[in-house]
């Protein structure tokens, strides 16, 4: 599709004097042919002037958008694109007496590739497996953390246009908008990170992007113990918990993990199971092969067609489903998923805001509110108590580090209050020179409710001896 500059189709090229650049060959300028050298610069940049590469993609950027056509480059494949725009690339570097040595010329063509069709100047951090979050405070500004600490980038932005173009792509890609009569939206990458963009006027610094990345390595219950985010006997019993059809609800602060805890627990569901997963932007990504994920939207530009997480959850009690997984529960939808574990969709889970389990219960005492149902607080309280057989609280420790800090029972309801049982807490001991926390996972040594519902899976003993309890507990 792509070619020299003075052999374009006419369909692809755009009106340009065809001698304003010398037709050199690409090996008068690039050591090796440079196609093969796109893809992996991307992953890995090498440690050269950033600042003086950067100016010389914006003189080529300059020069090749007026050679080629972009409609017809980003109908290309990243390889293919790398591929026909290395010899016009040459082309423009010739004519602009610019040389650059073969790593800095791959480093070169990957950026301007990733501005044709990726995201640009967030592409390297989005490689980096070190990197989980991505926080993009307008043009200037860019963190990422990285083992649970925040640190500035290099990386910068032209202008705030700039990153308004990157964040436009993110979110027509996933079908939304973003714009500043609609300046907030959350959409999802390929690879399933979620994305949250807020715009001007309501960012004054400028557009923010804000990118929760997705592992690539997904993490399970056994990982988290190596890793020490929960002890050997707590993992036993979250895995007891999503085999034995608990209803759970994972409890934590922004960030905590509480969707890669969901995400690790489901890995347990019974392949033989019709699993719903209901997000505002898809990010689980079960392994079981009966799953059907739906995705809210939101109104379009006549104010129309919006579709609610409370209706979805409405919706997937009619598709006949086992297991009803809910991203985060955030308002009225709360009493649906109630609904739905009380009426035949045991090992329902979901995930909520809170900094301790008996604040879990408040705030879905208060999101049930949120319907506008006017109940009565000690039907809400019963209706809790009925559905909700387990609480998994999980924080983010001042070291950068999640862990699973509680694990609680709903065992009933006395004297108007939902009634708590902790079967595991963390106990803090001390902080490292380092920085680091220093603690450990304990047991509490009761007996658990929920032994009736795992004998019936054949779990009890595995449970009991968990807890240290033994059969004969």
């Amino acid at each position: 599709m792509f070619g020299r500059r003075n052999n374009l189709p006419q369909a692809v090229r755009r009106n340009h004097d065809a001698g304003s650049c010398a037709a050199a060959s690409p090996s008068a300028i690039f050591e090796t042919p440079g196609a093969a050298a796109c893809p992996a610069a991307t992953t890995a940049r090498s440690a050269i002037d950033t600042a003086h590469l950067e100016g010389v993609r914006r003189k080529v950027m300059e020069h090749l958008l007026e050679s080629i056509d972009m409609t017809a480059a980003a109908r290309l494949g990243r390889a293919e694109l790398s591929h026909e725009i290395e010899p016009i690339i040459s082309e423009i570097m010739t004519d602009l007496r610019l040389t650059l040595n073969r790593s800095e010329q791959a480093d070169l063509q990957a950026m301007v590739v990733d501005e044709m069709v990726g995201l640009g100047p967030l592409e390297p951090l989005l490689a980096d497996e070190a990197v989980t979050d991505i926080m993009v405070n307008g043009p200037e500004q860019v963190y990422v953390e990285r083992a649970g600490k925040l640190e500035l980038t290099d990386v910068t932005f032209r202008d705030d246009d700039h990153v308004m173009n990157i964040a436009q792509r993110i979110v027509t890609r996933v079908g939304r908008r973003i714009d500043q009569t609609n300046p907030v939206a959350d959409a999802r990458l390929e690879d399933g990170s979620r994305v949250n963009i807020i715009a001007r006027p309501l960012a004054l610094k400028g557009t923010t992007i804000s990118i929760r990345k997705f592992s690539k390595k997904p993490l399970d219950l056994d990982r988290m113990v190596k890793t020490a985010n929960v002890s050997a006997e707590m993992a036993t019993v979250l895995k007891v918990a999503a085999r034995a059809r608990l209803n759970v609800v994972i409890s934590g602060g922004t960030g905590s993990g509480k969707t890669t805890l969901l995400n690790a627990m489901s890995g347990l569901i019974d392949e033989g199971e019709r699993v719903l997963t209901i997000e505002d932007a898809a990010e689980l990504q079960l392994q079981q092969p009966h799953v059907v994920s739906l995705e809210t939207r939101p109104e379009n530009l006549e104010g129309n067609g919006e579709v609610t997480i409370r209706d979805l959850v409405k919706n997937a009690l009619r598709m006949r489903p086992d297991r009803v997984i809910l991203g985060e529960v955030r308002g009225g939808e709360a009493f649906d998923m109630l609904q739905a574990m009380n009426t035949g969709h045991d090992g329902s889970m979901c995930t909520l805001h809170a900094n301790r389990p008996r604040e879990a219960l408040s705030r879905l005492e208060n999101m049930v509110n949120m319907a506008g149902l006017n109940l009565p607080l000690g039907a809400i309280r019963t209706h809790i108590a009925e559905a909700v057989d387990m609480i998994v609280q999980i924080q983010r420790m001042r070291d950068g580090t999640r862990r699973v800090i509680a694990i609680a029972e709903v065992t009933g309801i006395e004297d108007g209050e939902i009634q708590l049982q902790s079967l595991f807490n963390y106990e803090y001991d001390e902080e490292n020179e380092d920085g680091t926390i220093e603690g450990h996972f304990a047991c509490t040594g009761l007996a658990p409710v929920c032994r009736e519902k795992a004998r019936y899976f054949g779990l009890e003993k595995t449970l009991l001896q968990a807890l240290g309890l033994g059969e004969a507990s």
